[in-house]
């Protein structure tokens, strides 16, 4: 592969890289700019309001729908990281039409079969952060519903850091999700990931972004 091919490869890594390390000092200091900072402040007042009145229907009911959307997208990540990994297994050559749209790039066997796995390894990412969040919502259901007056240990501070956590899988899944996108056009070229690493930045930008 040409040194400028890996030099376009190693430019879109750093490119998702910084703009993510970046986020996270965002969010660190001024977290109500962002969408997960405001997000989590959300999360801790609804704590406190559904422990303070006692509106265990409404958390059930929330905390339900979490656990669906989490459970259908660790389902649909695990059946597309299998499937790669299928496709790695069982396919002989590199299809024509990855070749015909790598247009500058140098075409490889080994190396599109090794895509292939760096892009199910991005699948499993995903379950196994969709499957903690479950986790945790799990435990929030159970522990939202006790009273502080109950088990000392069960306060709305706590309840709020498991909520947290789960959420934080979450996220961290659905950038998993995101990142498959730069990934899956990695197939047809270092030069396609670079557009598609450029355009993930572009729309997580404004997605991210509240001021």
């Amino acid at each position: 592969m040409p040194y400028w091919e890996y030099g376009l490869t190693l430019l879109a890594f750093i490119l998702l890289g910084a703009y993510h390390l970046r986020l996270r000092r965002l969010i660190r200091r001024q977290p109500l700019s962002t969408a997960v900072g405001l997000s989590q402040r959300i999360r801790r007042l609804w704590v406190e309001k559904v422990m303070q009145e006692g509106r265990d229907i409404l958390a059930v009911q929330t905390l339900r729908n979490w656990t669906m959307a989490a459970t259908l997208l660790a389902s649909t990540a695990i059946l597309l990281g299998l499937g790669m990994l299928n496709v790695v297994f069982t396919t002989e050559q590199q299809p024509p039409l990855s070749k015909l749209l790598n247009y500058l790039g140098h075409d490889s066997e080994l190396l599109w079969l090794l895509k292939l796995v760096i892009l199910s390894g991005n699948f499993f990412f995903a379950f196994f952060n969709f499957t903690l969040a479950i986790r945790y919502y799990n435990h929030v259901g159970f522990m939202i519903n006790v009273s502080e007056c109950q088990e000392a240990g069960v306060s709305a501070e706590a309840v709020t850091e498991i909520l947290q956590r789960g959420a934080n899988h979450y996220t961290l899944g659905m950038r998993g999700y995101y990142l498959a996108i730069p990934l899956s056009l990695w197939l047809f070229g270092s030069l396609w990931l670079l557009g598609g690493a450029l355009l993930l930045v572009v729309v997580l930008y404004r997605l991210d972004r509240l001021v």
